[in-house]
């Protein structure tokens, strides 16, 4: 294994998923297949998301707003915290979600911030402030 790769994978996933309390994908993964599991985190974590052409915030917020138009509800809390973690304040992430409504429509949107909410309340950031 390359060592830089594991390197990039363990510090991203850190800085991503440092106070998830779900079932990370990773775990998801190697619970069926081990080998399998540590080369799509080294692939996904890695290679993909420790790419610097963007930064963090950029990318979950692009990663968010893919997530809401598709409705993939599960891993959208997931990519909300990670989110979190990069420093997208709330009200960017809820910005992000209001902005896919032309093309997942309102029901999606809605799904989407009752993620956003739940994971805020989650982490005592709700209530926003007004």
């Amino acid at each position: 294994m390359d060592k830089e790769i594991a390197e990039k994978t363990r510090k991203t996933a850190a800085l991503y998923f440092k106070d998830v309390k779900d079932e990370k994908p990773y775990d998801l993964w190697k619970s069926f297949d081990n080998d399998l599991g540590k080369d799509l985190s080294l692939f996904i974590t890695g290679k993909m998301y420790s790419r610097e052409k963007i930064p963090h915030k950029t990318r979950q917020l692009v990663t968010i707003s893919v997530l809401t138009v598709l409705s993939r509800l599960d891993e959208l809390k997931l990519h909300i915290q990670a989110g979190l973690n990069v420093g997208c304040t709330p009200q960017e992430i809820a910005e992000v979600i209001f902005q896919t409504f032309t093309y997942g429509g309102i029901p999606t949107v809605n799904g989407a911030l009752k993620i956003l909410k739940t994971v805020l309340k989650e982490k005592g950031l709700w209530p926003l402030a007004k």
